[in-house]
């Protein structure tokens, strides 16, 4: 966790210290690495803002070589609830990394491929196009820019239940 970069590094920074205060208040633990949530990646093909796999073009980042590890949603609770109870998990880090799960961007794609029989157009953006695409993205709350707009609150969400 030590290598990541901006901005997941502040993820990891904040990790890292509740870890240490786990640790050091002795509070039994087992910490579960998940890696790449499927729901994240894998639907746009690992690309950055895209949620479903594109049938024509992918843009791959770097030569789209890097490994990942994949992870469906429902394979991590199911391996997180078995470690409830299990005493060889306690004050230890479980990592989820099913080996055939763990797959470039180029072999993402090469799977979407297959699937659905048609090769996609393929272009690519350097790391460094990539990782100054993340320092140029702005950030704003909602409702601070859209003060016009009237958003539920929690009370009158809760009254649909009465």
């Amino acid at each position: 966790m030590e290598h990541a970069i901006e901005p997941g590094r502040v993820t990891f920074d904040d990790k890292m210290v509740v870890r240490k205060a786990i640790e050091e208040a002795k509070i039994p633990f087992t910490y579960i690495s998940a890696n790449c949530f499927a729901g994240y990646f894998l639907g746009g093909l690992c690309q950055p803002g895209h949620i479903l796999p594109s049938r024509e073009s992918v843009i791959l980042l770097g030569d789209g070589n890097k490994k990942a590890i994949y992870v469906d949603e429902d394979d991590i609770a199911m391996y997180t609830i078995k470690t409830i109870d299990d005493p060889q998990t306690l004050n230890k880090t479980v990592y989820l990394r099913p080996p055939k799960n763990i797959l470039s961007q180029r072999e993402v794609v090469q799977v979407w491929e297959k699937l659905i029989g048609k090769e996609l157009k393929k272009s690519s953006i350097s790391e460094q196009e990539f990782l100054a695409t993340l320092k140029g993205e702005g950030e704003f709350e909602a409702t601070q820019l859209y003060p016009e707009l009237k958003y539920t609150s929690v009370e009158e969400y809760m009254k649909r239940y009465l």
